[in-house]
């Protein structure tokens, strides 16, 4: 059955006990002196900061998924289109650098912030926890909590606050902090992960038997410094990268040797490896609709949400029908799904229908694939299995009018994030077959539930690759896809990483830090799109992507509210002051 992080963490370990302010003896609350001690504690004090990091701030409780970092990076590269429907401009908005209203990010600000003090508060509780090694555990995991959450708002907006540590008073907490530089949150970053990765029990993959599937491990801090190292040193020129003063440590950066030995560690002693299919990676190949889906025929490695290779996934809960748990679903999914006038009734998700997309179910439409990616993949390398294994190209007599408010649709979509059906369409989600009870077919918002794979170990690969300039990672995911052996070169690296990681989130992020962002956006223009049925082409809006970029160097908006209400504290990010991005609608 599915496990998902959702406990409630006490209301007092946001106001740590402070004998200072209040002279009295707390007699039935938990505070941080005497919370967490038990195992459940534990639990309890954790599973709120994984809440709050991928459940509230990634989708559901605080605004929709388009103003999230994980959609605006698939979404500004040059992998895929803006999409949706006319009621969806903030999505279009956020692909051409844009904006519809001052409150547009204002969810993910606000429930990053939130995830980052409930991590700041545990931190300043865990010393509690007798056992070493549960201890240590807890605050890697918490430690890389604050670091991915603060790695994605710093790409995002770049010049953001710092919260270091849990306020000690009313006062401290009431307190607006400091705007900071982007180099110096990475300083956070580079500590948080630096001690994550010295501290943290080495537990050797074995199917997760000894942490629950979904939890950050010691593998899963090394990969994620190996990704922020690569972000920062690359976008800002630098060699290394400084650390905020730790006490116990006596380093003050972390260089490329230290990354380099940490992504050893997960390749050499992890457990986790390559998976032999790449077919096998993603959710469609689940037994259920891998049954009737026949693209899979000849699949012998069938699907499994807690395979050798993720090593870092979000997990999320079933649901048979809609409820307030929505947002405990994988909402990606739903967002990311083949856009309909109605999802529920369309018998294009149906495999016997003449204009079938099966198995591939019903959502917003979102990131329709963009024309300019398939056209230079498949001259690259034209008999790369995981072309297939990626991108759906919809049938030839595909009728674009019968989703009459679609936007920039392409007649290509992604395989790797969406809900997948299966006998034949009967079920909405294979999901429901799995996990619902007799005559439960499912709900097209409701009942996705795969996890969400952030980090795998293909990416560990192609990182050590990159910093070591050898092709033995290179050339171990090209053996999968059935491809030849190459030298190693940054070409080579740059397309492997975009052809193996396409979808996951990741493009954007090496667009940027190469360098490269500005060439790859002016490529998207003039590619075939329809708007509500209608056949045109993809026109740049506003001032245009190469333009956008250069005037925003690729920061988002803080959303403008926060800064209204921040007295002067925040400074909006250039190229997007009084009215400059803003999206009406489409030209």
């Amino acid at each position: 059955m599915k496990k998902i992080y959702m406990l409630g963490l006490a209301a007092a370990l946001m106001f740590s006990s402070c004998e200072d302010f209040l002279d009295s003896e707390n007699y039935t609350g938990k505070d941080s002196g005497n919370y967490p001690k038990t195992e459940e504690d534990v639990a309890q004090m954790v599973s709120s900061v994984y809440k709050a990091t991928f459940y509230q701030q990634w989708q559901g409780d605080y605004g929709n998924n388009s103003e999230k970092y994980f959609a605006a990076a698939n979404l500004a590269s040059d992998e895929m289109y803006g999409g949706g429907g006319e009621n969806d401009a903030p999505t279009q908005a956020v692909e051409h650098f844009m904006y519809t209203s001052d409150t547009q990010f204002e969810g993910f600000w606000s429930a990053g912030y939130a995830a980052i003090s409930r991590a700041n508060a545990a931190l300043a509780a865990v010393d509690n926890v007798t056992d070493e090694n549960l201890r240590n555990q807890t605050k890697g995991e918490l430690l890389f909590l604050r670091a991915f959450t603060y790695f994605d708002l710093v790409k995002c907006f770049g010049n953001i606050p710092l919260l270091e540590k849990a306020p000690e008073g009313v006062e401290e907490a009431q307190t607006s902090p400091e705007q900071k530089a982007p180099e110096e949150i990475f300083k956070q970053i580079a500590s948080d992960l630096y001690v994550a990765t010295q501290i943290m029990p080495s537990y050797t993959f074995d199917g997760w038997s000894k942490l629950e599937f979904g939890k950050a491990t010691r593998w899963a801090a090394e990969a994620l410094l190996g990704r922020v190292f690569l972000y920062y040193t690359g976008f800002f020129n630098k060699s290394s990268m400084p650390m905020t003063p730790v006490e116990g440590y006596e380093v003050t950066e972390i260089t490329k040797d230290y990354v380099v030995e940490c992504l050893n560690d997960v390749i050499n002693n992890s457990g986790h490896d390559l998976l032999a299919d790449y077919r096998s990676l993603w959710a469609y190949s689940n037994p259920e609709t891998a049954a009737d889906y026949d693209y899979l025929s000849d699949l012998g490695e069938k699907w499994s949400e807690d395979n050798k290779e993720a090593i870092f996934s979000v997990n999320y809960a079933f649901r048979g029908a809609w409820d307030s748990q929505l947002h405990m679903t994988n909402q990606w999914c739903l967002f990311f799904g083949i856009r309909a006038n109605d999802p529920s009734t369309d018998t294009r998700y149906n495999k016997d229908d003449a204009m079938s997309v099966y198995p591939f179910g019903g959502g917003w439409g979102i990131g329709p694939v963009t024309p300019n990616f398939v056209d230079e993949w498949k001259k690259a390398e034209p008999t790369d299995k995981r072309y297939e294994a990626s991108v759906l190209t919809f049938p030839s007599n595909y009728d674009y009018g019968k989703c009459d408010s679609g936007m920039e649709m392409t007649g290509y979509h992604q395989k790797k994030i969406n809900p997948y059906r299966c006998n034949g369409g009967e079920y909405f989600s294979f999901n429901a077959k799995l996990y619902g009870s007799d005559g439960v077919l499912g709900h097209f918002q409701a009942s996705n539930c795969q996890p969400l794979v952030l980090i795998r170990f293909a990416d560990v690969l192609l990182m050590q690759s990159e910093l070591t300039e050898t092709a033995d990672g290179i050339n171990k995911v090209r053996a999968r896809a059935g491809l030849p052996s190459v030298s190693y070169s940054l070409q080579a690296l740059q397309n492997e990483r975009r052809w193996e990681l396409a979808f996951e989130g990741l493009r954007w992020d090496d667009m940027r830090r190469w360098h490269i962002a500005e060439e790859c956006l002016a490529k998207q223009v003039g590619g075939k799109i329809y708007n509500k049925g209608t056949e045109t082409v993809m026109k740049d809006q506003g001032d245009g992507y190469v333009a956008r970029y250069k005037a925003t160097n690729g920061y988002f908006r803080i959303p403008q509210i926060e800064v209204d209400l921040s007295n002067g504290q925040l400074k909006q990010n250039p190229g997007w002051e009084g009215m400059q991005g803003f999206f009406a609608s489409w030209k």
